[in-house]
Order: C-alpha cells, then structure tokens, then sequence
C-alpha cells in the first residue's frame, strides 16, 4: 500500500482551527470524491492519519510521532503498564502519571489526532456514500471504502475511552461519561458547530455506537480472501472487525459474544510455527489480521517508528517485572535473541527489526489475541475448552509442548491468570497491556487496583535485576502504583477541547 497525502484535513479540533477546509496544499472535498482515482487518494489518506499522524501548525514537531495508532499508540499503551521501562524522558509524562489538561502533549495529541483520524473516516464514509449515489464508483467497491471508514471510527473512539473514561464496568450500567462520539464531518459551518459542542456521551451509549459501527463495517467490507496477501494485512477487512470486537465485547465482559465472533474466524488464520514470524515477516504472515504499513518514504522517521523506539534508539526497555515472572519458562522462545535484543545485560524488544528505513508494520490486530481473548471468554463462563485455545498460543514458543503445555489449574481463578499472563507474554511490547488493565479494574475473579507500580523511571534497568524465575522486588526508587480511586488513573480532556467546547468543559474529569 502507498500511503498517498491525504486529500482533505483539518488542522485542529478547536473552531479555531478547524475553519480551514482546504489548505493550499490540499484538494477540497468535492474534488476528492469526484473521480475513483481521487476517492482511493482520500481513503489512503485516512490510513495515513492513523499511522503517522499530521502536521500541526501549531505544533510541528507533533508530526510524525505516529498518533493515534502508530507508534504512539504502542508507547502509550505500554508507558501506562508495568511491563515495558522508559529509559529516558520521551514517556515520563505517561510513565509517572504526571499529565495536565494543557501541557502534557502526549494525552494533548492522543485526543486531537485521535479526532482528526475520526473526521477523515467521517469525510470518507459521506464522500464516499455520495460517489455511489452519483455512480462515481460500484456500489461493491464504495461499500468496502465506507466498511474501513466505519472500523476506524469505532477504534478510534474505542482507543479514547481507554484513556479518557473509566472502564466499562465502573458503573453497573456503564452510566457513567465517556467521549463525544462524531458521527458527521466537519465539512460545513453547521456540522463544525454541531461537533464542537457535543458532550460526552455515557459509556453504553458509547460501546452501543461503536460495536454498531463494527457490524456494519463486517457486513460491508471485503473478506481477506479477495484481497492479495500484503492488502489483506495492511487494508482492514471483515475479518478485522471480527477481531475487534472480540477484544470491545471482552472490555464490556460480554462473554458469550467474545466466543460468537472469534468463532467466525476458525480455519481463516492460523499462529505461525515460530512467535517470531509475524514480525520478520509482518507482511505476509498467516496470523496477522490488522496492521498499518510503513515504508522507507513513509513512516514516523525516528522520533516515533517502533524500530527506533522501542530498538535502535533503546528508549523503551522490557521491564524486570515481567520477565522475572516464574510462569514465564526459561525456554520460551519469546525470550530468544530473534524476540529480544540484550544491550550489555539490558533487554530490550527485537519484535521490531528495522531500525534503519523504519518499514515494520504497526501490529494491531494478531489472530492469538482472538485465541486468548475466546479461551478467557470460554473460561468465564465455564467451558474447559479454554485450555485448548490457551495452550495453542502457547505451545508453539515452548521447548517441550508436550511435557510442558498446561493440563489443569486449581480453581478457575488459577486458569484466567494463566491466560493474562499469557496475554503479557505474547503481546509484550505491542501496546495491549493498559487495556488489560483497564478492563479488570473492579473484576470479579482477577481485579486489578488502579495503575501498577513500576520500574524507575528514566533510566536503563539494572542488569542483576533481571533475573528469571524471581519476581521482581520493588524498591524505593521505583515508580509507586496510582489508586483506581485517583483522579489521575483517567487522563484529562485536553485545554484547547474544554476551551472551545463549553459543554465539554462541564464534563471534564474530576480534579482536573
């Protein structure tokens, strides 16, 4: 895929900014729509705005730091958990839990991009509905472009709820505010006012619109069997808004339908023999179901590619708090030197490899996330056929599947921490952490309390504290867990939305 300059943009999410329709660099929307070569620029450019971001007049070094779902999508996810370290001063913000409304540019640029991704994919979805009607473009090929408009919208809202709203569960009825959830484009002085004084909408409302949106994109995009097999990883299908929503119904503990959808993709992906597959192969591997391109003319250049983040530039570590674990067996693959790079005694991912043009993909969507995401389903609900699902996963990175793989636990409870900590394992350094944290707070078998306490911050771990087999001891210096009951677990709706937005002013999070 050749991620083309978007066609159409808007600058900001403040009235302000968000007045100027058509900078001199671009083409209005009427245009962008107006021939089937100009409507596959537009949706290009939409995939653009999820991988990399944009530039920002107000702030240019904001461009290129990969928001909402390139690399800062991975950093942020993984700077709110234990299990990866910030080595320098890039995260710290995110890492000590130290943001506000107006300064911290990591959560400032999470919610504006985050916004921005969505008008495109609101721009995509009307432009496009409107070439069908004019007979632009076949209605089959129209749909397709709308169904991939529509899966952003909902992960793009899905992803703001993790950060700026307590978890579905915090309320018995998920009655409690959630986000501003925009259903029109800003492409008119009334749209632009209509969507500048939404208020936030509460979190059932929210999940409602968004898994909407998910079926909708199923019924309406292409399967991975139609497209090649680089475009069936790089362009979202319906087999991606499968996968979706397996991971939304989890956060919303809708079990039974966690196990309905990921049924859908049986014998439509298999795990690759070796974990480390997907990523010396990213584009063109068996279990990859979503993930964003990058090339060497295309991508977040060094301040925000996951190979110079997360490898060649060593400002993200992998955390003595998950590699001691005593589950976690000396002999799994994932610890190998393919999957992990040691730096004089200080580990860091190798899931990433390209550290000199930046081409790996961002991974989003992997089918073992759909396996552990059904066996925790199965589980919860008392089928046994979970130990199936889990140990698929899992016996592939061990030494001795047979002698080795999981047979019984205790009590059920023994079984789901099995399959988090498998969930760790797997998708460590690949930005799924917080939302495992996030949806346990106040669960009923494995609760989590608030954001854990982590490794120091700023600072390359200690090569004696790595040590497998014994957990990791916290030490004075370490970064001190955040209650669930402060304020701070939630990030704040950033100044320059609450200040053009006075409902949304009303509606910012407590103690802000």
């Amino acid at each position: 895929m050749s991620l083309a300059v978007a066609a159409f943009t808007l600058t900001g999410c403040n009235r302000e900014n968000i007045m100027e329709l058509a900078p001199h660099n671009q083409i209005s929307e009427e245009v962008a729509f107006s021939s089937k070569e100009n409507i596959i620029l537009s949706v290009n450019g939409m995939y653009q705005a999820a991988a990399i971001g944009q530039y920002n007049n107000a702030n240019p070094s904001s461009a290129g730091r990969g928001y909402p779902f390139g690399a800062a999508y991975f950093q942020q996810n993984d700077m709110r958990g234990e299990d990866m370290v910030n080595t320098a001063s890039f995260y710290a913000i995110t890492y000590t839990g130290t943001w506000d409304p107006s300064g911290a540019l990591n959560t400032v640029y999470y919610w504006v991009d985050t916004y921005r991704l969505v008008n495109r994919a609101n721009l995509v979805i009307e432009g496009v509905t409107k070439a069908i009607q004019n007979g632009v473009i076949p209605e089959a090929e129209g749909n397709d472009y709308i169904g991939q408009a529509l899966f952003f919208r909902a992960f793009s809202h899905y992803e703001l709820l993790n950060f700026f709203a307590r978890p579905y569960k915090h309320t018995a009825d998920a009655s409690h505010l959630g986000v501003p959830y925009r259903l029109k484009a800003s492409n008119s002085l009334p749209t632009i006012e209509e969507n500048a004084s939404l208020p936030r909408g509460t979190v059932a409302a929210n999940y409602t619109q968004l898994l909407a949106d998910l079926d909708k994109a199923e019924t309406l995009m292409t399967s991975k069997a139609a497209r090649s097999a680089k475009n069936a990883i790089v362009y979202a299908t319906k087999e991606a808004a499968i996968a979706l929503k397996t991971r939304v119904y989890l956060s919303k503990a809708d079990y039974p339908k966690v196990i309905v959808e990921a049924n859908k993709l049986d014998g439509l992906y298999t795990l690759t023999a070796d974990p480390n597959t997907p990523f010396a192969n990213n584009y063109g591997n068996s279990e990859s179901i979503f993930s964003l391109e990058n090339s060497a003319t295309n991508n977040p250049d060094v301040n925000g590619a996951l190979a110079s983040m997360y490898n060649g530039r060593s400002l993200i570590a992998i955390s003595p708090v998950i590699w001691n674990q005593p589950t976690w067996l000396a002999t799994d693959k994932r610890r190998s030197a393919t999957m992990v790079r040691n730096a004089a005694g200080v580990l860091f991912t190798a899931k990433y490899k390209d550290t000199g043009t930046l081409t790996d993909a961002s991974p989003l969507l992997r089918y073992s996330e759909v396996l552990l995401n059904k066996a925790e389903a199965k589980a919860r609900i008392g089928d046994a056929s979970y130990l199936v699902d889990l140990n698929t996963v899992r016996n592939r990175s061990l030494a001795s599947p047979s002698t080795e793989q999981y047979t019984s636990f205790a009590n059920l409870t023994a079984g789901i921490n099995a399959i988090l900590m498998e969930r760790r394992i797997e998708f460590l350094a690949e930005g799924l952490r917080w939302n495992t944290i996030h949806r346990l707070q106040q669960d009923n078998l494995t609760p989590t309390s608030g954001i854990p306490a982590k490794y120091r911050n700023g600072q390359n771990p200690t090569a004696a504290d790595y040590i497998i087999g014994v957990p990791y001891v916290y030490k004075s210096t370490d970064v001190p867990a955040i209650p669930y009951s402060d304020h701070r677990y939630v990030w704040p709706i950033p100044t320059l939305e609450t200040s053009a937005n006075p409902v949304l002013a009303a509606q910012q999070n407590p103690g802000y």
